[in-house]
């Protein structure tokens, strides 16, 4: 069955999968989704007995069907090479009685290599199919690791550049370093002076700009985007949570068929909704359990049925989580509404103009799988320490956040379901907030010289992807004000 992508706010166009992945973002400014759900014609039985890379086959082909199976294999073994420091590519640990799914081992050491890894290669084959001319620019704004990820996949890719927004102070030492050192002739760093709501809708007023987007036609550029709004992006990522059940299934920890629980740090909404695409493939899911940081909108949204963007916005020690407008939402709701555009469209534009929207009771039964909590600066800290006390392992803070969230459901609902917390970067990119929760008299000044006293400490190597920060270049100095953001994409593509 052919699997067409449409709007979530009403466009009527039907778009295969290439052409949504190369659009980025739906012309209503709406986000792709799948008209139709497909159908898994596998059975996890099947699935372990494969590797990462066939496991991403069978999973990906459901969703991308205009893609041949010559195109989406090389695709995936350009994406899943070496690049990642394990053959595993993601790995579980188990620790404090949880499976720790490790999705930190690609090149710039976050999740977002996960699927930024394959979706410069999904593009370039979509171009192609598509008969596309035009150079594409890719539009991003992160919260800190999507960024580096991006940035890194569409370096010096034929065809494309890739202009990066990020909160100039709003991101970790070693994030910033990671995007400002990024080399390729085709790379732009842009520090904003404002956080990542004002960012991600700077970016977003920029795709809906029909003049801008008329005007970079004629100059044979067209934008697309690497956020997870991208279907290119959230495809890849429901891959490894049917990749950690066959593990744990290898392990003897479950039988098939035998329900689990995910915790997801969450701050966009788009790792979350990967692991409920999943479950509606067939994954055997329990409980989605939804952790917050102190920018706690999610944790309320599933609370009270209100989203309410209305608030101070905090900085944490979890700098990708800390978003006020999380954009995937959006398929969910429309989801469960019933897959009807309309509502999905008012109820996003309450958003816009009201800064809240309330769902009905049917849409609140319909997230019952759903469950959220959220951590403070505190808990967070307090459970990075307890982890490596108990089980000498380190986790990075948005994982802590996550952890801290599945003591409290564990406590609070006495599942024992066998649950996996989604680990979304490696220790050493928050080296210094790390290190302050387990001994603060080891923390120094400099980033780098703390990851080396805590790999001292806890006698875990640090990746290379820190290590090759000590002398790297510093090549993206440029920065702008919100207001800023469109001139300066014109002056960047002049």
């Amino acid at each position: 069955m052919d699997i067409m992508y449409k709007s979530t706010r009403g466009d009527a166009g039907l778009y295969t999968s290439s052409a949504a992945i190369i659009q980025g973002l739906a012309k209503d400014g709406g986000l792709f989704v799948p008209q139709k759900f497909p159908v898994a014609d596998f059975k996890i039985e099947d699935l372990c007995g494969m590797d990462y890379k066939e496991t991403a086959y069978t999973i990906m082909k459901l969703f991308l069907t205009d893609f041949t199976e010559e195109e989406l294999r090389t695709c995936i073994d350009r994406a899943y090479d070496d690049k990642f420091d394990t053959k595993v590519i993601a790995p579980i640990n188990e620790a404090d009685g949880a499976y720790f799914l490790e999705l930190y081992h690609g090149a710039t050491i976050a999740f977002k290599d996960m699927a930024l890894s394959i979706l410069p290669h999904l593009m370039s084959t979509a171009a192609k199919k598509n008969n596309l001319t035009k150079d594409i620019v890719i539009l991003t704004a992160t919260s800190g690791d999507t960024g580096k990820a991006a940035l890194a996949g569409f370096a010096d890719v034929k065809g494309t550049k890739i202009i990066v927004f990020y909160p100039k102070d709003g991101v970790s030492p070693i994030q910033k370093k990671q995007m400002i050192t990024q080399k390729g002739s085709n790379t732009y760093v842009i520090g904003v002076n404002g956080n990542f709501d004002d960012c991600q809708s700077g970016v977003k007023s920029i795709f809906s700009d029909n003049d801008l987007a008329s005007r970079m036609s004629s100059k044979g550029i067209m934008f697309s985007s690497a956020n997870s709004i991208n279907i290119g992006r959230l495809v890849p990522q429901i891959v490894y949570y049917f990749y950690a059940y066959t593990q744990l299934v290898k392990r003897d920890a479950i039988k098939v068929g035998q329900k689990v629980n995910f915790t997801v740090p969450t701050g966009n909404f788009g790792n979350i909704l990967a692991a409920f695409y999943a479950s509606r493939l067939g994954l055997p899911v329990n409980k989605l359990i939804c952790a917050s940081n102190e920018n706690r909108v999610l944790f309320d949204f599933f609370d009270t049925g209100i989203y309410d963007r209305k608030r101070k916005f905090v900085l944490t020690s979890s700098p990708s989580m800390d978003i006020l407008i999380s954009s995937n939402l959006e398929r969910l709701i429309y989801h469960i509404c019933g897959n009807d555009s309309a509502k999905c469209a008012s109820l996003m534009n309450m958003l816009s103009s009201d800064g809240e929207y309330k769902i009905d009771e049917q849409m609140r039964e319909a997230v019952g799988m759903f469950w959220a909590g959220y951590s403070d600066e505190d808990k967070t800290m307090q459970t990075i320490k307890r982890v490596f006390d108990s089980s000498g392992y380190l986790i990075d803070p948005h994982t802590a956040v996550a952890a801290g969230v599945y003591f409290d459901y564990r406590n609070r609902e006495a599942d024992t379901t066998p649950t996996v917390i989604v680990s979304t970067a490696s220790p050493y990119k928050f080296a210094g907030t790390v290190t302050r929760a387990i001994d603060p008299s080891l923390v120094s000044d400099d980033d780098l010289e703390t990851a080396d006293r805590l790999s001292k400490l806890s006698k875990v190597p640090v990746p290379f992807a820190v290590t090759s920060l000590k002398n790297a270049k510093i090549l993206h100095t440029t920065t702008c004000e919100v207001k800023d953001m469109k001139d300066t994409v014109k002056s960047v593509l002049a």
